[in-house]
């Protein structure tokens, strides 16, 4: 008998331990409005420290320079990790997969279960690092090297970077076995019909981010077992021979020919297919959305799913361009520079494509489409100031600047932030039966959306003139002195955005019990998540988006 058809008893087993893939789904997103709630904190008392360094938070007091970079560090840490990088792919993943292939579960279940857990584990060691001796690592979710890998380098570099890497590490191994299960899920687990051409785009998306998770989040857990040896095994991967730190020599490394490049290398080797595994996704729904309110078809369909796999096969070698300013040879330089400039290709023609299935359509205007259109907006707006990064004589002026906190946030955070809010408005009839409130979703769009340029679109002027990152205040930099009312507008302006949220909490937790009673399908969609064949093995003989003038009936 398989796990789909048997019944486990007890309320641990049911809805805690459970290899359903409906609750485990549910189980990340949840998780991820906890990470995504405590990011959104650290980044509130970040920019509370930058324009107002003295001013007292109530049961934390001052905020100290060295108390910014752990919050900064945190922060980056668990949006990239447990918000970006799990809740559209670990979370709405693992819930519509199955059911938009006509799968009964995931390939194994029990991978699944286990990815959650060790998830959840790899989260809760986060979190301890705030309480430890010397409090959270100060390093920046980066971690570089060498300052991450000598634990006499300064407050937060000792336990709360041990925590840090332990639980980057335990995320890694959950992260590998839920790629593992959702590669295998789409080879093997398809309905009979469901060919390759017939699968929606978000299962394409998933499926190329699996891909992409796989080698790179090896890579990055070997990365930190290496660290985490020079730390306290004595060896030298990433420590120089002679380093000093407070004008002493480091104990333990006195012959070592350790490289810190080497670390960068490795963790951009990862960190630049991270940022598609976050945004594919996103890619995929907007895709999908458009089309179902546009109620046309996905305009070039075949372009959109080998522009995906284009973007994951290119995702592997652009790391370099984050590395200009490491003193990187020219030429390697001109490669990366080239190979990134290349990668816009494929991203161009999904927005083409976005912007041809709205074209004549019958448009209709739901909170998810409010949020996929401004998916496409974030996406342009923050993918026009790649080519510029990517060039190595403007990165070396704009690298360390406000400007790329601007790019990498609308581009990478709020295009990725807008498709999630996008999937909950789409999918919570699916997951819950009931619709969420369309007019406080139109509210908390207009003000996410409006909020999302009003905070990342001045930093870019701050970076052109020079302003840095991960300074902790103003004072003492006479010349940056003239850019503190932009910084007090961006800051207003967060603390508006991030109010407005509240709306979204009180819209989705209200809903789950008193929203209006969904039909079966509410959207007219005509994907197999939908349908009403969960208990028997449906014949696919249609794509997923044919659409056409008719009143539409779902047929499989």
């Amino acid at each position: 008998m398989s796990t789909a058809n048997q019944k486990p008893r007890g309320f641990l087993r049911r809805c805690i331990f459970t290899t359903d893939h409906k609750t485990i789904g549910s189980q990340y997103i949840f998780l991820s409005l906890a990470a995504v709630l405590a990011g959104t904190f650290l980044s509130l008392l970040m920019r509370i420290h930058v324009v107002w360094p003295q001013a007292a938070i109530p049961f934390l007091g001052a905020i100290k320079p060295e108390d910014y970079l752990g919050y900064l560090t945190m922060h980056g840490t668990l949006m990239v990790f447990f918000v970006l990088s799990t809740a559209p792919q670990s979370g709405f993943g693992n819930y519509f997969l199955p059911l938009q292939l006509g799968a009964a579960e995931m390939a194994f279940p029990r991978l699944s279960m286990a990815g959650f857990w060790l998830t959840a584990v790899s989260f809760l060691i986060l979190l301890a690092a705030f309480f430890v001796p010397g409090g959270a690592s100060q390093a920046g979710w980066t971690q570089y090297a060498p300052l991450s890998a000598v634990p006499a380098a300064g407050p937060g570099q000792a336990l709360g970077t041990d925590l840090w890497l332990v639980s980057v590490a335990i995320f890694c191994v959950a992260t590998v076995l839920t790629a593992f299960n959702f590669i295998v899920t789409t080879i093997r687990r398809r309905a009979a019909g469901m060919t390759w051409m017939r699968m929606p785009l978000t299962c394409w998306t998933w499926f190329v981010a699996a891909m992409l998770s796989l080698p790179s989040f090896l890579v990055l857990l070997l990365a930190g077992v290496m660290l985490l040896l020079d730390r306290h095994a004595g060896t030298s991967f990433f420590v120089p021979g002679g380093l000093l730190v407070s004008g002493r020599a480091v104990a333990g490394h006195e012959g070592g020919h350790g490289d810190p490049l080497m670390w960068q290398h490795l963790f951009w080797f990862f960190g630049h297919p991270e940022v598609y595994i976050a945004i594919l996704p996103g890619m995929g729904l907007t895709g999908h959305l458009l089309s179902v309110f546009a109620r046309k078809p996905v305009f070039g369909y075949k372009p959109m799913v080998w522009a995906t796999c284009a973007i994951g096969v290119m995702g592997f070698g652009v790391w370099g361009h984050h590395m200009y300013v490491s003193g990187m040879n020219p030429y390697a330089g001109f490669t990366f520079s080239a190979l990134t400039t290349a990668i816009a290709v494929p991203s161009a023609i999904k927005t083409f494509n976005w912007v041809a299935t709205l074209w004549g359509g019958r448009i209709r205007y739901t909170t998810p489409l409010l949020f996929s259109v401004g998916f496409v907006s974030l996406f342009i707006t923050g993918g026009i100031t790649g080519p510029m990064l990517a060039q190595p004589a403007l990165n070396l002026y704009l690298h360390d600047t406000y400007f790329v906190v601007g790019h990498f946030h609308l581009i990478m955070a709020m295009a990725g932030t807008f498709a999630l809010f996008a999937a909950v408005h789409f999918w919570f009839p699916k997951m819950f039966g009931r619709m969420m409130s369309e007019r406080l979703g139109a509210l908390h769009f207009w003000i996410t959306f409006l909020g999302a340029y009003a905070i990342f679109m001045p930093m870019h002027l701050l970076g052109a003139a020079g302003h840095p990152r991960r300074y902790s205040e103003l004072t003492g930099v006479q010349y940056l002195a003239p850019m503190e009312p932009l910084q007090r507008f961006i800051t207003i302006a967060a603390i508006v955005t991030m109010s407005g949220q509240l709306i979204f909490l009180v819209n989705f937790f209200r809903s789950m019990f008193r929203g209006k009673t969904a039909g079966p399908n509410p959207w007219e969609c005509t994907t197999l998540e939908w349908s009403d064949a969960s208990n028997v093995s449906p014949v696919v003989q249609r794509g997923p988006y044919e659409y056409d003038e008719k009143d539409f009936k779902f047929e499989i």
